[in-house]
């Protein structure tokens, strides 16, 4: 970028030189020669100038290349979360088919479970009663025993 620069800034040297004319006075050579660098000094402003906007150019495109790869990276990030979700989908949906199958079942439990709940209340009595029952009758044999040994 620099030698390119360079010749630049050259080139509207030549041009200066050129526009001199060797038939001037002396007084006209200091004129011509302070105008010349005046003229020098407006072309290498313009040469740089031409610099700093290429330059910027260059930083434009590139800058537009990057926003470009951007976009890009963009669009495959949402091309693959739309997979990832194509994918979660049939596992919410096993999901809520297990969860309903689950829901099901506890319907189906709560009654046994009122049931089972009533029926061993049901058994602690018997077999309290039972208990009692065969307490008497092992009172009644011993009575009976005695009574046939006397």
């Amino acid at each position: 970028m620099q030698g390119g620069g360079g010749g630049v800034e050259q080139q509207p040297m030549q041009m200066v030189l050129r526009v001199k004319h060797p038939t001037s006075s002396s007084l006209g050579d200091e004129e011509e020669e302070g105008e010349g660098s005046s003229r020098s000094a407006l072309s290498v402003f313009k040469a740089k100038e031409e610099q700093i906007a290429r330059r910027k150019m260059e930083v434009r495109e590139k800058v537009f290349a990057h926003l470009g790869r951007v976009e890009e990276e963009s669009k495959r990030l949402a091309f693959i979360r739309q997979e990832l979700e194509g994918m979660a989908d049939p596992t919410r949906k096993e999901v809520e088919s297990i969860r309903k199958r689950i829901d099901t079942v506890n319907r189906q439990l709560k009654p046994l479970g009122k049931s089972c709940v009533k029926k061993e209340k049901e058994y602690k009595g018997v077999l309290e009663a039972y208990n009692e029952k065969s307490k008497e009758k092992a009172l009644l044999v011993n009575r009976l025993i005695e009574v046939k040994s006397l």
